[in-house]
């Protein structure tokens, strides 16, 4: 059983070594981690911007069609939501009825993201409304976690954040996905 690890980890300065940490996590539960690195892309520094980003989609997208689940980072980055990329690489597993499953560091609704980003820079339009269900995100995206995965999106339940780099809600979903998989207790 594959796992796709989806996430904007693989931007992170180490993200060769924190993708290792997830993979061991994975194989201590029974599946195999596949992280969307880069670094496996020969010559992807010699080509040209257009060959190389498309090279990297067309990788990950054959890494997602070997793969069997997705277990995404669907914590803030860089804004209030989730990493767009990440939301695409979901919208893949769910249009094949592939279970999803998601985690994030951020205990702080989106609701309250959404106040505290209006505060600092007004939006567009006045009086622009924003849901208040408590959810971790925009209501699709816990939605599809737990259509497809069958549970929830996995948050620090304490209400304190975590470090945008913290493996923990990351082992908690792995948990849940190995369960899911029947590989775990």
């Amino acid at each position: 059983m594959k796992a796709y690890l989806a996430g904007p980890d693989v931007f992170l300065p180490n993200a060769v070594e924190h993708a290792r940490r997830k993979v061991e996590i994975c194989a201590r539960l029974g599946f195999e981690g596949q992280p969307p690195l880069n670094e496996d892309v020969a010559a992807l520094s010699s080509m040209a911007e257009e060959e190389a980003w498309q090279t990297i989609y067309r990788k990950d997208v054959a890494m997602m069609e070997a793969c069997d689940i997705v277990i995404a980072n669907l914590t803030p980055f860089r804004g209030i939501s989730a990493d767009s990329g990440t939301l695409v690489e979901i919208g893949w597993f769910l249009g094949r009825g592939k279970p999803v499953f998601g985690y994030s560091n951020s205990a702080a609704s989106f609701a309250e993201r959404c106040r505290a980003y209006a505060a600092a820079l007004p939006d567009p339009i006045p009086g622009l409304s924003v849901e208040g269900f408590g959810l971790p995100d925009n209501l699709m995206i816990p939605g599809a976690v737990l259509q497809a995965g069958g549970h929830p999106m996995v948050v620090p339940a304490d209400g304190q954040d975590r470090p945008f780099d913290s493996l923990e809600m990351f082992e908690a979903c792995a948990i849940l996905a190995a369960r899911h998989l029947g590989k775990a207790g």
